[in-house]
């Protein structure tokens, strides 16, 4: 359906022709964008319906006084599951060490809020297949498990910013939600605004990327340079390239589409999703509110290495 829309437009009513490189990134961005807003409305409202009861306050108290495994995997499924960006991450985070969860358990949750989200999952399944979704989420919940425990080992507490153990949220509760079927219905409507209104710009700066590449990066160079299990370098510079980047883990989608329709291997498309989604630059300067330069380095660096491994493990089984 999305694809004859975008035939129809692209080819018949604007008169460009598929063999062109306009024409075919003009037809990519077409197609992507009608799909991935559609998607997006439609999810995020019958999540919203979902989620109308869940709330920040919520997910700490569903982590607080558990055993450190299962509050580190309540933790990270929380994190897949809610809206949460960096900027509610970063209250959420002082909520956290407020209710004396440990520190690694909380960057576990910062590992996967941004990075997994069920919005992006289905419209990974729509757009990439489940194959490649259940890889990314199934790496996503393994590198936020895994650099969780690599945090704690460096005792991250001391780098914690005085003013993170001072505040008190546990005093203030919220008010008791509507739970008839008009209330759920203007959450999730009020879900649909917030969050398509936070991420639009994103999706559109993701889609133009891919169609920018679909239409005019050579395929022979991104077989030669991208494509193959010898080029080692290509995972370590796709997450590198991730950091100055800034997208969510349903903008970059369409990148990622692009890069595989043009033979970049998987771990490298991989290694550049889950780098443009939870390593990037204004992450970490968002970050920076709540813990001091050498937790954020060592952050970074624990990510880096996880995404890199991640890229070449799928690269040499794949």
């Amino acid at each position: 359906m999305f694809e004859q829309f975008a035939d129809l437009l692209v080819y018949r009513q604007i008169g460009l022709s598929p063999d062109t490189s306009l024409g075919a990134a003009i037809h990519f961005f077409v197609m992507d964008v009608t799909k991935i807003f559609v998607l997006l409305l439609v999810i995020v409202y019958v999540m919203g319906l979902l989620r109308a009861l869940l709330s920040p306050e919520r997910v700490r108290d569903y982590v607080r006084g558990r055993p450190k495994w299962l509050a580190r995997s309540l933790a990270i499924i929380l994190g897949a599951v809610t809206p949460f960006c960096s900027c509610s991450s970063v209250p959420l985070f002082i909520g956290f060490v407020e209710a004396g969860i440990p520190l690694g358990v909380t960057f576990s949750f910062l590992i996967a809020s941004p990075m997994i989200n069920e919005v992006a999952a289905v419209i990974l399944v729509g757009i990439l297949g489940w194959q490649l979704a259940a890889l990314y989420i199934g790496a996503g919940l393994l590198v936020a498990y895994a650099g969780g425990v690599a945090m704690e080992h460096f005792r991250p507490e001391r780098w914690v910013e005085a003013y993170v153990w001072k505040i008190h949220m546990g005093e203030t509760r919220m008010a008791a939600p509507d739970t008839s079927l008009a209330g759920r219905h203007r959450y999730a409507w009020s879900e649909v605004k917030e969050i398509i209104g936070r991420i639009w710009k994103w999706v559109l700066a993701g889609v133009a990327l891919g169609a920018l590449f679909h239409g005019y990066v050579p395929e022979a160079w991104v077989v030669e340079h991208l494509g193959g299990q010898g080029n080692w370098f290509a995972v370590p510079g796709a997450v590198i390239l991730g950091v100055p980047l800034y997208s969510n883990a349903t903008g970059v989608i369409p990148l990622a589409e692009a890069m595989l329709g043009k033979g970049v291997a998987i771990g490298t498309t991989l290694a550049l999703m889950m780098s443009i989604a939870a390593l990037s630059l204004p992450e970490m300067l968002i970050l920076r509110k709540v813990i001091r330069w050498p937790a954020l380095a060592i952050y970074a660096g624990v990510l880096a290495v996880a995404f890199t491994l991640v890229g070449w493990g799928f690269n040499l089984i794949t």
